[in-house]
């Protein structure tokens, strides 16, 4: 069986990267969120395998209240028999290119490298990658079955738009509405390690008022950035806090906090009247996200109430909880990791991790979830949210092989 698996993906192999090339081609930018293109591109790819695709457009009203422009869900579904119901979800969203770039961000270059050939191209790692992984994966497991193999369960992939903005318009309204009733989840991850908790992560936006006047008489007016510049250098003052400290779970780290967007000023004369700011906080599984959402919102206000005749407001944008570890996450962790054993020599760990994904939102609803695919060791090896984002092509395989032999032990007769 692992022979007639390795011996397919093999005569695959120049398709599968074509598959992911065509998919890193088009762009998938979140934001702005406009990802319906590259959904039917994915469709389109899709049904050229043979799959029988569902494609699952959400209201217009959902998706431009979620922050986004247009989002269509994919589904494949494939029958064995009776027995569980496995879903493979990794998502077709970006975060923007940005800047430092050598290769094309959207020009899928293959190139040799000291140890192989990678891909570049925004999200190679993360996480288009793994629409080919799993959809390489099914094809595999259907090979087996029409040669004999008995398999008892049902595999969907899902394919979703909008894990860059939490996952609410994906997979959170896929379950909502009742489209996926998965026994096991495994998500986009990494080929070195099974990661089976996650961090959770807190999105505040945050508006100082002021009241605007010219420049050239500041005092007349209540300048809302020199507010905004004392908020902002408490909460960096809070980093040394928070980095005392740490997790016991292994990969998770310290709790972060970073301002990653700040917009305000009308003109280079005029005394800016309003200010707003981002915050991102990253959140341990075992933190109260009520509690550091409170705590935040106090060292905010204080910080402002400094500021006579300057108000601020504090909104919550994303309040996306860590991924809490359910009953039955170690029988799909164990089941890859004798099949990377296998493969490789390599006993891959199970590990935690910093950041946060739309993986949490199968494990809310109490389903044993995991994250595995074929991305890199590290984020910052393959440049995922960074320049030169890139997939070891070998990583593409090894992920592969090593999800069909998993999902072959949870669907064994």
């Amino acid at each position: 069986m692992h022979d007639t698996i390795a011996a397919f993906l093999n005569t695959e192999e120049d398709r599968q990267i074509s598959f992911l090339a065509e998919l890193l081609k088009t762009p998938s930018d979140n934001p702005p969120g406009d990802c319906a293109a590259h959904a039917n591109l994915a469709c389109r790819l899709l049904e050229e395998l043979g799959f029988e695709v569902e494609c699952h457009a959400v209201p217009q009203d959902v998706v431009e209240a979620a922050g986004m422009v247009s989002v269509i869900n994919l589904i494949v579904r494939h029958r064995f028999g009776d027995g569980p119901t496995i879903v493979l979800n990794a998502h077709g969203d970006v975060v923007p290119p940005g800047l430092g770039w050598e290769h094309d961000p959207y020009g899928a270059e293959i190139v040799e490298t000291e140890d192989g050939l990678r891909i570049y191209g925004r999200g190679a790692a993360v996480s288009k990658s793994d629409f080919a992984t799993y959809t390489w994966a099914l094809l595999a497991l259907k090979k087996l079955a029409d040669e004999g193999v008995p398999l008892a369960g049902t595999v969907e992939l899902l394919f979703t738009y909008d894990e860059e903005i939490g996952g609410t318009v994906g997979p959170q309204w896929i379950l909502e509405q009742g489209l996926s009733r998965p026994d096991y989840v495994i998500c986009a991850g990494f080929s070195h390690s099974v990661v089976y908790t996650l961090k959770g992560c807190l999105h505040l936006e945050v508006v100082v008022t002021g009241r605007m006047g010219h420049a050239a008489e500041p005092e007349r007016a209540t300048d809302a950035l020199e507010a905004t510049n004392s908020v902002i250098a408490k909460i960096y003052e809070s980093r040394k806090e928070l980095s005392i400290i740490e997790s016991d779970l292994p990969g998770i780290g310290s709790p972060t906090i970073v301002v990653g967007v700040i917009e305000g000023g009308i003109n280079t004369n005029v005394v800016p009247d309003r200010v707003t700011f981002k915050i991102d906080r990253r959140v341990l599984p075992d933190e109260s996200m009520d509690t550091v959402e409170d705590e935040l919102t106090k060292l905010i206000q204080k910080a402002v109430a400094a500021f006579p005749d300057t108000t601020v407001s504090v909104r919550r944008i994303v309040a996306a909880g860590p991924l809490i570890p359910q009953t039955g996450w170690e029988k799909m962790a164990d089941a890859l990791r004798r099949a990377v054993l296998d493969i490789t020599g390599e006993e891959i760990p199970y590990i935690g991790a910093k950041l946060f994904t739309d993986a949490r939102l199968y494990a809310e609803k109490g389903i044993p979830t995991i994250l595995y695919g074929s991305g890199p060791h590290t984020l910052a090896e393959a440049g995922g949210h960074s320049s030169d984002e890139n997939l070891k092509l070998s990583d593409l395989r090894l992920g592969t092989e090593a999800v069909t032999r998993a999902v072959v032990d949870l669907l064994k007769k």
